[in-house]
């Protein structure tokens, strides 16, 4: 039976960072990437370097789900302005999904985003990323479309944001 809690993440947590995306990369986008532009995006945004700089230059707050004390999915945040923050990452495992587990994540994500002054989050969602259908469900609206240049690639997302009350 899941129990789920959150802890803030610290640069000392990279790794376990590293772990699950290694394991949830393949099943989230194999569909809809292509095998170099993933390696290309796992290299750009999860290497060690690029996540150290996440934590200490961008300042993006990771949180790390655990199930029963173990890591099973986490989600960054960066504050964007004064009262809205961006959702950068959202990731559980495949054996933790349909669980409840990416829910309970959103939410103490939410939580902790209300907590530093937060009052709208936005996020990117790929078009063809089934979680979309998530985000909706959870109260997140569409507000537009963006293509964003990575190296040679697109990422062609949806832009949704929600209102924390």
């Amino acid at each position: 039976m899941p129990s789920f809690s959150t802890k803030l993440a610290t640069t000392a947590d990279i790794p376990t960072i590293i772990a699950i995306q290694e394991k949830t990369w393949e099943p989230t986008y194999g569909d809809i990437l292509t095998k170099e532009q993933i390696d290309f995006m796992f290299e750009k945004i999860y290497s060690y370097d690029s996540l150290q700089r996440q934590f200490t230059v961008d300042q993006h707050f990771f949180l790390i789900l655990l199930n029963n004390g173990e890591p099973e999915g986490f989600s960054s945040v960066s504050q964007e302005g004064p009262e809205k923050f961006k959702l950068q990452k959202i990731y559980v495992l495949p054996s933790t999904q349909g669980t409840g587990a990416g829910k309970f994540l959103l939410v103490e994500t939410e939580n902790f985003v209300k907590s530093n002054g937060g009052k709208k989050l936005i996020l990117n969602v790929n078009r063809y990323n089934k979680a979309k259908g998530f985000y909706e469900k959870l109260g997140f609206s569409v507000t537009g479309e963006e293509d964003i240049p990575i190296g040679p690639y697109w990422m062609n997302d949806y832009i949704l944001e929600k209102e924390l009350n």
